[in-house]
């Protein structure tokens, strides 16, 4: 039977006025962070609907534990990201349009590919997760400490359950359509498309936060972007739209670590695969460890603050 747990979180983003530019000290991995809120929406929407479609063709009882409880920790994250760009929305109306267009990728997805096709998305991007989510974790000083720590906890909780359950997709793919041919044949069109989304977020960022409220251009983080807003730069007869400045989330991460990343990105796309041996950040064991002490984990920098 799977051990993992279905954790429901209140960040009560109603609470107070969210703001977009949650880390002041690192403005690109904001707009980063917020573009995942708005691709978890849709992409948890669709792993839902695709498990529940899944479900009659398990026979292995295991399996279908791990697919439940798989689905129910997506439904908790999507259900944790609506509460947050619900408040980014209350501040920027024209982010609906952006949501929107968003769900509405996936929706297609779940429309017009087939369920073999769907399942080889999620376990093509999941096997994505612990690496890169390693990255950031094992740098949560800089990227996560400095920032709202709500809206950093939001991230914080999300990943290290992306961690928990990252084994998940592929099992699921690997008892329904078991074939590492055909999910990594299919691999360029899933990142073609997971770019895309993350592409129309940044875009509506630009189209509808302020530049003095996101401090940077929202689209900076796609490099051949970068290299065209520069190239017009250079040639002012292009007439390039300048939408701020242009640094990338991970400008001051150690290199070494990215490209530790990198390659636990391209081996996770490899035949035989195996989630389970991937080396884990070291916060996921102490962020488990203080949610079963009763730590409020919803406020992971200051709970100690509030409580004393």
């Amino acid at each position: 039977m799977t051990d993992l747990q279905i954790r429901k979180m209140n960040f009560a983003f109603e609470d107070y006025d969210v703001p977009f530019l949650w880390n002041d000290a690192n403005p690109a991995f904001s707009s980063m962070a917020n573009a995942v809120s708005f691709l978890a929406i849709g992409f948890e929407k669709m792993i839902v609907k695709m498990i529940l479609q899944t479900k009659p063709l398990i026979t292995d009882p295991e399996v279908a534990a791990e697919a439940d409880a798989f689905m129910r920790q997506e439904g908790q994250h999507s259900t944790a990201h609506r509460q947050h760009v619900r408040a980014l929305i209350k501040q920027y109306p024209g982010l609906r349009e952006t949501l929107d267009d968003v769900i509405g990728e996936f929706d297609r997805l779940t429309a017009e590919t087939s369920l073999n096709y769907r399942l080889a998305y999620t376990a093509d991007l999941e096997a994505t997760f612990t690496p890169v989510f390693k990255l950031m974790l094992d740098n949560e000083a800089a990227l996560f400490r400095p920032g709202d720590d709500r809206v950093a906890s939001l991230f914080i909780w999300h990943f290290v359950e992306e961690v928990e359950h990252r084994s998940s997709a592929l099992v699921v793919f690997d008892s329904v359509v078991g074939s590492d041919i055909y999910r990594m044949r299919v691999a360029p069109s899933v990142f073609r498309h997971v770019l895309k989304v993350i592409r129309l977020a940044c875009e509506g960022f630009n189209e509808h936060v302020p530049l003095a409220d996101r401090r940077i251009d929202a689209l900076s983080m796609f490099a051949s972007y970068r290299r065209k807003q520069r190239l017009r730069t250079w040639l002012p007869l292009l007439h390039a739209e300048d939408h701020g400045p242009l640094p990338r989330a991970f400008d001051d991460l150690p290199l070494g670590e990215q490209l530790v990343a990198l390659a636990g990105v391209v081996r996770s796309q490899l035949p035989k695969h195996n989630p389970a041996h991937e080396k884990l950040p070291a916060l996921a064991d102490v962020w488990f460890r203080r949610y079963e002490d009763g730590y409020d984990v919803t406020r992971w920098y200051t709970a100690d603050a509030v409580a004393s």
